[in-house]
């Protein structure tokens, strides 16, 4: 079992930068694939980032690709998202979540265990 809970949403405008942090509990952290998602207003959940168990391996969507960096202390059971370059279309409510298959990481059904969710607001 594990719990996630994010942290670190707000409002910023655009080309500015916010991080997003996500804390687990669970002694088996270490052994999730961990993915960030995010939903706009009328839209399905969609893949931002993902990272391996171990850390070595990121995964990003082709929308945030060189503006997102996805990051993991396992020591600490965090996993962060560092956005930068923010733009309006980025606007969503992001969810941490925790994939114990460690497969198909892009996709929502392959993930066990999610956060509430952070609102994340890019003014233009």
């Amino acid at each position: 079992q594990v719990q996630l809970v994010e942290s670190g949403g707000g409002l910023v405008q655009a080309g500015g930068s916010l991080r997003l942090s996500c804390a687990a509990s669970g002694r088996t952290f270490s052994s999730y694939c961990m993915g960030w998602f995010r939903q706009a207003p009328g839209k399905e959940r969609e893949f931002v980032a993902a990272i391996s168990w171990s850390g070595d391996t990121t995964y990003y969507a082709d929308s945030v690709k060189g503006r997102f960096t996805i990051s993991r202390d396992n020591a600490k059971n965090t996993v962060s998202l560092q956005m930068n370059s923010l733009k309006p279309e980025d606007t969503a409510v992001y969810y941490c979540a925790a994939n114990g298959a460690q497969k198909r990481l892009w996709a929502v059904l392959e993930y066990d265990y999610w956060g509430q969710g952070t609102q994340v607001t890019v003014s233009s």
